[in-house]
């Protein structure tokens, strides 16, 4: 049962995975042409700081405590309650989401002015940057309303064992958000107008995210012109689940708009070095710590339901080693490929070498807390399969204090550098502490197992590390001028890290390796026999 379990996680985190390596690739494409169009100075930091908000909604709802609380009510109403009684909770749910929806999308654009000074207080000192931010503000406020229904639509449809479409959503805002910067570029040179026309497509890219949802939410089941109640006796659960959820899955995202107020008070282009390579490492992140979070909440459910505790904690150590796994050799290569992949991906048009050497200072940093990152995700998506909401919003605000307190401290010897080594410090504080909450709450955990799993990881990693770097040195010039020479320079080094990781994960006998190995093998061997 536990291997089925196992194996469930793997397979479905493997098909978050693919499809959010898809969104990603569209997503740095995206950043791309943003980076090629508006570079990293006052009308890029306006757009970032004015898109924090409905990203915030995106992270906090569609990655977050939507999700995290409507799954494990909806799957114990399909476990013990049965499939039809499941989508009445759904349909009820639905109904009472748009009316909060719709109060919440005007209040935003009314209050857009109070909400900037909050996020961006700085930007006050120029007031034609600030009306530009409120501006944006309100255009893509709209944009919640979409997200936040396909976070809705993510929790029915993972419950109900489909991950894909929810996971290749982002694919659509990225397109959008790409032909609406070449399209608007066509139509006029002015900056301003350029940046409006990006604010619109994010709109149009909300849209066609929720429309793809529809056809798979009806082929399992939930239609939307089947009358329901606006009341449901489990709204009352989801919704005591998902208040405390909202902040305690924020920590992330409430600390990200802290950075951006912080940042505003440092020299302009702060907040697009620090958005730039924090998009660098939220590709691991949400290609590995959150596909697996999204993959392993279902079945933690299902466990939780049936009082079966032991295979919780079970499931909890395998997700954690697989995201460990995974995420310790990521952050090692771009620690030291972080140079020449921001100058690979970014530095052209606009973007110049001054703007690529600070925005890899702040992706050193970043980094170092990737890890933490990802197992934060898989403790969180634990303790909400155990209708425990509390815990993590205590654990929240100790890490968001200590991500103030740093971001104060360390910028002003390191500037931008010493925000992003706050965060990622503040995380792993945020980690060690829901850990042992997690162990008060289910007792031994089994955290040797990690442990020795963890040594063997680092280990490995720590050797793909050295030898990356000394292909890096030998093989990419210093000054970054030849595409081709990245190009081909940064494809030879991750494939020699790739490799050497393999080889020596077999080497050292990991388990986590042998897992994967074992469940492909499986399926191709299904697929073409």
């Amino acid at each position: 049962m536990l291997m089925s379990e196992n194996a469930r996680v793997t397979k479905a985190a493997g098909v978050v995975g693919f499809s959010t390596f898809l969104s990603r690739i569209f997503g740095y494409i995206r950043d791309m042409v943003f980076a090629w169009f508006f570079g990293a100075g006052p009308i890029s930091d306006a757009f970032i700081a004015a898109f924090r908000i409905p990203n915030l909604f995106r992270r906090l709802f569609g990655e977050g405590s939507l999700s995290i609380a409507l799954v494990p009510v909806f799957t114990e109403y399909l476990t013990l309650d049965g499939k039809q009684e499941a989508l009445k909770l759904a349909g009820s749910a639905l109904r009472v989401l748009s009316i909060l929806l719709a109060v919440t999308a005007v209040m935003g654009i009314v209050f857009a002015p109070l909400i900037m000074k909050a996020i961006a207080y700085g930007f006050t000192d120029s007031p034609r940057q600030f009306s530009l931010t409120v501006t944006l503000t309100r255009i893509m406020f709209p944009y919640m309303v979409f997200i936040c229904l396909v976070a809705f639509s993510m929790g029915i449809l993972n419950a109900l064992g489909h991950f894909a479409a929810p996971a290749l959503a982002p694919v659509l805002l990225n397109l959008a958000m790409i032909g609406s910067m070449v399209l608007v570029s066509f139509l006029s040179d002015d900056m301003t107008y350029r940046i409006y026309g990006l604010a619109a497509g994010v709109l149009v890219g909300g849209l066609l995210q929720l429309c793809l949802q529809i056809p798979f939410l009806i082929e399992k089941g939930f239609l939307f012109w089947r009358k329901a109640s606006l009341y449901h006796p489990g709204l009352k659960r989801i919704g005591t689940l998902m208040i405390p959820a909202t902040f305690g899955a924020a920590v992330f995202q409430i600390n990200t708009l802290i950075q951006t107020f912080l940042a505003s008070l440092l020299p302009e282009g702060s907040i697009s070095y620090l958005y730039y390579a924090d998009r660098l490492v939220q590709f691991p992140l949400a290609l590995f710590g959150i596909a697996t979070a999204t993959a392993v909440l279902p079945s933690l459910s299902r466990q939780a339901s049936e009082k079966d505790f032991e295979g919780v904690k079970a499931t909890f150590v395998y997700a954690i080693n697989l995201v460990f796994y995974i995420t310790v050799p990521s952050m090692v290569g771009l620690i030291v490929l972080r140079e020449p992949i921001v100058a690979l991906l970014f530095k052209r048009g606009a973007f110049g070498g001054e703007a690529t050497k600070l925005t890899a200072y702040a992706l050193l940093y970043y980094a170092i807390g990737l890890w933490a990152f990802s197992g934060v995700r898989i403790v969180i998506s634990t303790f909400y399969a155990l209708q425990d909401t509390k815990t993590p919003v205590k654990v929240a605000i100790v890490a968001i204090m200590a991500n103030i307190v740093l971001g104060r401290l360390l910028m002003v010897p390191m500037g931008h550098g010493g925000l992003a080594l706050a965060l990622s410090l503040s995380m792993i504080i945020n980690f060690a502490l829901l850990i042992r909450a997690l162990r008060a709450r289910l007792g031994a955990l089994g955290l040797s197992g990690i442990g020795g799993s963890l040594l063997k990881t680092v280990f490995c990693s720590v050797l793909m590390g050295v030898a990356v770097h000394l292909t890096e040195v030998y093989i990419i010039s210093s000054d970054y001028r030849s595409l081709s020479e990245l190009v081909v320079g940064l494809a030879i080094s991750i494939l020699i890290g790739f490799s050497l990781y393999a080889v020596f994960s077999f080497l050292v006998q990991s388990r986590e390796l042998k897992t994967i190995v074992s469940i492909v093998r499986k399926d191709f061997f299904k697929k073409w026999t």
